[in-house]
């Protein structure tokens, strides 16, 4: 680096100069740290599904699946909302998962890590799947 630039004019190359030492703003390191990257949601494939112990004073073993992300090839662990949507979901499934909400990308409510819940598998609702609507499709 040599010195700074004096003078007529040189108020652009000044600029330039500071912007080197600026630090990077939060949005995005966190932008880079989000598996989805800044999406809302997006397409996986289940690897396995998992059941996860829920924090003090809960004792339940909350119904999970680890999937890998098609866009980035990722791995996240997403929840299974509902009751018995643990036997609508195989391995090798397609399923699109989206941002839990709570506290500002962060997990929510007693499930330690997980930020990610699966709405649809092999492009069906979850939730109509489980309430008997519609069958899950052969692929």
């Amino acid at each position: 680096m040599g010195k700074k630039s004096r003078g007529l004019h040189a108020g652009n190359k000044l600029k330039r100069r500071r912007n080197q030492f600026k630090k990077i703003s939060r949005t995005i390191l966190r932008l880079r740290s989000d598996p989805l990257g800044g999406s809302h949601q997006a397409k996986a494939i289940v690897l396995e599904k998992i059941q996860l112990e829920a924090k003090q004073p809960n004792s339940a073993m909350r119904k999970c699946a680890r999937v890998q992300l098609i866009k980035n090839g990722k791995q996240v662990t997403a929840f299974l909302p509902g009751d018995g949507a643990t036997k609508l979901v195989d391995e090798h499934d397609e399923v699109i998962i989206e941002c839990i909400g709570g506290k500002v990308g962060r997990a929510k409510g007693d499930i330690p890590g997980v930020r990610w819940q699966v709405i649809k598998v092999n492009d069906q609702s979850l939730d109509a799947l489980r309430k008997g609507k519609i069958e899950k499709a052969r692929k």
